[in-house]
C-alpha cells in the first residue's frame, strides 16, 4: 500500500469553494472551520468568463480550488448540449488552465456517467470511459482538461448524490422526490435495471476534506459503499419511513427518459484505498443518517 502523502503546512488551508450554495458545496462549506474558506456562487464567480475567473482567483491566492459547479440535468443536456458543455467542459478548461498557470491545487467533481455500464463489477479508475449521453461526454471532457492542464489536481468521480441542501437544478433530490410523491398518494414507478451507489453529500464532503489534506494527486472514485438499483433505493426509503405508496418497478425502456443511462455504474475505490484512506460507510447507513438529519426519523 502506498504511503499517504500529507501536506506539511501548519497554517490553515485557504480554499476557494465554487458552487458553494449547491448540494455538495453546502456540505463542504459546513467544514469551513477547518479551512480559511472563500465560498463563491455563480453570482460572485462566472467560471465561463476566463478573464473574470483569473482575476478573482489570482486575487484570492488559495491553496486549493474546489469546483462543484456543473450543469447536471442529465435529460435537459440532450436538448441543451451547449449549456452542458459550457458549464461542464469549457468552464472547467478555464479553471484548469488558470490553476495550472498560477500553480494552484484544483479538486474537481465528476460523475459515474462517464461509464457505459457494460461491466457487472465495479469500475476502477483504470477502466476506459464510454459515456452514453451528452452530460457524461461533457463531464469526461472536463476531466481531461483538468488532468492535462493542472498538474496539482484531484478528480473525484461520484454518483447518485443527495444531501440536506438539495439540488436546485433538480428541485431537491431523489430521496425528497420519493417522499413527496408517497405523501401525495401518487403512483410511483422507479427503474430497477440501473444499478449504482447512492451517495450522501455529507459523507462525500468529509472524504474530500481528507483527500485534500494530501498531495496524492490524481483520479479517485468516492461513493458510499455497496450498491443498489434506483428501485431498491426507493424501497429502502419507504421502508425506513413506514410509507406504503402505490409503488412498482419499471424498466429503463418503459420509463422512456430522453438520455441514455448506464445499466451499471458502481465505482470501485481502488485509488483511495491505495493511499491509505478508508472508504465511506454503506449506503444504507448513510441514508438513515440523512433521514435523521432531515428529522424524518
Amino acid at each position: 500500500m502506498a504511503v499517504l502523502i500529507r501536506r506539511a503546512e501548519a497554517r490553515t488551508m485557504r480554499v476557494v469553494m465554487i458552487g458553494a450554495n449547491g448540494q455538495l458545496g453546502s456540505d463542504l462549506v459546513s467544514l469551513g472551520t477547518a479551512w480559511d474558506l472563500i465560498p463563491l456562487t455563480r453570482r460572485e464567480l462566472d467560471i465561463c468568463d476566463f478573464v473574470h475567473c483569473r482575476t478573482v482567483l489570482s486575487g484570492a491566492r488559495p491553496d486549493l480550488v474546489i469546483n462543484t459547479a456543473a450543469f447536471n440535468r442529465v435529460d435537459d443536456s440532450e436538448d441543451e448540449p451547449s449549456s452542458a458543455f459550457w458549464a461542464n467542459t469549457y468552464a472547467v478548461h478555464n479553471l484548469a488552465r488558470i490553476c495550472g498557470e498560477l500553480d494552484y491545487r484544483l479538486l474537481h467533481i465528476s460523475t459515474d456517467y462517464v461509464f457505459g455500464g457494460e461491466k457487472r463489477v465495479p469500475y476502477t479508475e483504470e477502466d476506459p470511459p464510454n459515456p452514453l449521453n451528452v452530460y457524461g461526454v461533457s463531464k469526461l471532457a472536463g476531466e481531461y482538461f483538468v488532468r492535462d492542464l493542472c498538474p496539482k489536481h484531484f478528480v473525484v468521480r461520484t454518483s447518485g448524490l443527495y444531501g440536506v441542501a438539495g439540488s436546485r437544478g433538480k428541485s431537491g433530490n431523489f430521496v425528497e422526490t420519493m417522499i413527496r410523491l408517497a405523501k401525495e398518494g401518487r403512483p410511483i414507478r422507479v427503474v430497477d435495471d440501473q444499478v449504482l451507489t447512492p451517495t450522501y453529500t455529507h459523507d462525500l464532503a468529509q472524504k474530500i476534506k481528507e483527500l485534500s489534506d494530501t498531495e496524492a494527486y490524481g483520479l479517485y472514485h468516492i461513493t458510499n459503499a455497496g450498491h443498489c438499483s434506483w428501485h431498491e433505493f426507493a424501497a429502502r426509503i419507504f421502508a425506513l419511513l413506514g410509507l406504503n405508496p402505490d409503488f412498482e418497478p419499471t424498466t429503463t425502456a418503459a420509463f422512456g427518459a430522453k438520455a441514455r443511462r448506464p445499466a451499471y455504474s458502481v465505482l470501485a475505490h481502488r485509488n483511495l484505498q491505495a493511499i491509505g484512506i478508508d472508504i465511506l460507510r454503506p449506503w444504507t447507513e448513510a441514508l438513515e443518517a440523512y433521514l435523521r438529519a432531515k428529522s424524518y426519523l
